[in-house]
């Protein structure tokens, strides 16, 4: 029975009134489930973050880290957790970090200067530096100095090079292996300065400055926290830091330019990144609260002492900083001749 069709117009009209209001009632009903059902939208962050780096604990760059992540969860209020992914020089930590989802919870660590040298001497590269991420924040340098032992006769960086140049191909510089920042900064010195010393590979500090110390080995470009305390122990001289400026903690260290080798710089640069597609405003996020962890009191000195220069370097910037790093390192494993596959 059609009640609508045999009813008066005096009947339909609160009919039709009754049918809307039961309609508009269904409707607000729906609404408040899916309301009910669906979360609110998540302010960033609202979970931890993961900060991925590729060395071991305890060196100068996990100690970095951690600092820096400790910091960074305070202002965040979310927990920043370190994970160390060392490795296939530093290609673990890279491509897990590559193949983090774009969400702004993975955070990368980068040591960008051995990136860049890397990505020079292998064929093969399964995660990129710069085709694979995009820049977040630069924290600062790690620089190396140029250490001797005892019994190079040398005082100075143009003495080094007068002595080792007086017998070619007689000396050996070590390294912290084939491919490190240790290795490149000596080739850079090779091509800068003439000389001619061979390339004695070690697996990290560790193992080369026990031969270094009994002067197997002429000269090595290494750390400053693993160098240092065989120099204050009277076993080494340090003879230049190998970045562009003096280092804060050795003033007195004169850079291996100011000592005579025009050109040569080689500043070991730090910053984070964020695998490519993370959204914009997780970048600003986290970029605020590392220019908060590098500015919080007492981390600057902190950071001096394990040899690390802090500095705060915003994202448009640090990204044309690892360009350069890039065709810097790029040119000089092209002209050294280094290739590691």
């Amino acid at each position: 029975m059609n009640l609508n069709a045999s009813a008066s117009p005096a009947v339909r009209k609160p009919f039709h009134r009754f049918s809307r209001a039961v309609a508009r009632a269904g409707l607000l009903a729906v609404a408040a489930g899916l309301m009910l059902a669906a979360p609110a939208h998540a302010v960033y962050p609202d979970k931890p973050v993961h900060l991925l780096l590729s060395f071991p604990p305890a060196g100068a760059t996990d100690v970095l880290a951690r600092a820096i992540g400790q910091k960074m969860s305070e202002a965040l209020g979310q927990s920043v957790i370190v994970e160390n992914r060392p490795g296939a020089g530093g290609n673990i930590g890279l491509i897990a970090a590559a193949r983090a989802p774009a969400d702004g919870y993975t955070i990368y660590l980068g040591a960008v200067t051995n990136a860049a040298i890397a990505a020079a001497a292998y064929s093969a590269q399964p995660a990129h530096l710069l085709r694979d991420f995009v820049p977040v924040a630069g924290v600062g340098t790690v620089p190396h100095m140029l250490v001797v032992p005892l019994s190079t006769p040398a005082q100075n960086v143009g003495e080094l090079v007068s002595y080792l140049k007086a017998a070619p191909g007689k000396y050996n510089f070590a390294s912290q292996g084939p491919g490190t920042l240790s290795h490149l900064e000596s080739e850079l010195f090779k091509i800068k300065t003439g000389v001619d010393v061979l390339h004695v590979p070690y697996k990290g500090s560790s193992q080369a400055l026990p031969d270094l110390i009994a002067g197997s080995s002429a000269m090595m470009f290494d750390s400053i926290p693993a160098s240092m305390p065989h120099v204050k122990a009277g076993k080494l001289k340090v003879l230049a830091v190998a970045s562009g400026k003096r280092v804060s903690s050795l003033p007195d260290v004169p850079t291996v330019q100011e000592a005579g080798v025009p050109g040569f710089e080689a500043n070991n640069l730090f910053g984070f990144v964020v695998p490519k597609g993370t959204p914009a405003p997780a970048i600003k996020a986290l970029s605020a609260a590392i220019q908060s962890a590098v500015s919080a009191p007492g981390m600057r000195e902190a950071m001096e002492a394990q040899g690390v220069e802090l500095k705060f370097t915003p994202a448009q910037e640090f990204g044309r900083m690892m360009e350069q790093e890039f065709g810097t390192w790029g040119k000089v494993v092209e002209t050294a001749k280094v290739k590691l596959d």
